[in-house]
């Protein structure tokens, strides 16, 4: 009888570690079907800027300049996605990389590049505002207006793609009466992405936009302004 119940309590023991193994594992099975956590998007911008402070202009300096707030067409305003278009596929088609991202709005990047540069010769009062401040003499600065019309990593092929900028720049004189359109012109410029990627797409914006803010401050120069 001993021996009876002895073989008895055995089965129940290996009958309950095996409920209690069948239970394990389907937690374990239950944890491993749980959704990963989100990757972080990486953040790019244009770089630190200076390092170290711009050598001395002996020529004299430009006349004071107001730079409104930069706007932009297409892309929702304020969207920090970083867009690429294959233009091999469908060129129209703005596509977002999921897993990078502007730490500013490009209005706002480009805005700082601009004056960055510009403001190597001359004063630069940034936004609205800035064209409401009268100078010594009693003028008002002149305005300087961009609007990007483009701002994407352009895919010719699939290893083989630019940043491209597109900037429509007018300049306007203030007058009591408002604003007197001076000249206008676009500036279009490309340069090549070292890897077909968001890193490589970043990176070419950043200099596109460098070139650009280089080719504004010579056509303003050009112009007496």
């Amino acid at each position: 009888m001993d021996t009876i119940k002895m073989i008895a309590k055995r089965r129940r023991f290996h009958c309950a570690g095996a409920v209690f193994g069948l239970a394990f594992a389907a937690l374990l099975a239950g944890c491993s079907a749980l959704p990963a956590p989100p990757v972080r998007a990486e953040v790019y911008d244009f770089g630190p800027g200076l390092m170290e402070a711009a050598p001395s202009d002996r020529r004299a300096p430009l006349p004071p300049l107001a730079l409104a707030d930069v706007t932009t067409t297409g892309p929702v305003e304020g969207s920090t996605a970083v867009l690429y278009r294959l233009a091999y596929d469908d060129a129209r088609r703005l596509r977002p990389y999921n897993q990078a991202r502007w730490s500013q709005p490009p209005a706002q990047l480009v805005q700082k590049a601009v004056r960055d540069q510009l403001g190597l010769r001359r004063a630069v009062l940034t936004g609205d505002e800035g064209a409401a401040q009268i100078l010594e003499g009693g003028a008002l600065p002149a305005i300087l207006r961009l609007e990007i019309e483009e701002f994407s990593h352009v895919f010719s092929a699939p290893a083989t793609s630019v940043g491209l900028v597109r900037l429509r720049v007018s300049i306007a004189e203030s007058t009591p009466a408002g604003e007197k359109l001076l000249a206008q012109r676009v500036f279009l410029v490309q340069r090549p992405a070292a890897t077909a990627d968001a890193p490589g797409g970043t990176r070419a914006l950043a200099d596109a936009t460098a070139q650009a803010a280089q080719d504004i401050g010579q056509w303003l120069e050009q112009m007496g302004r």
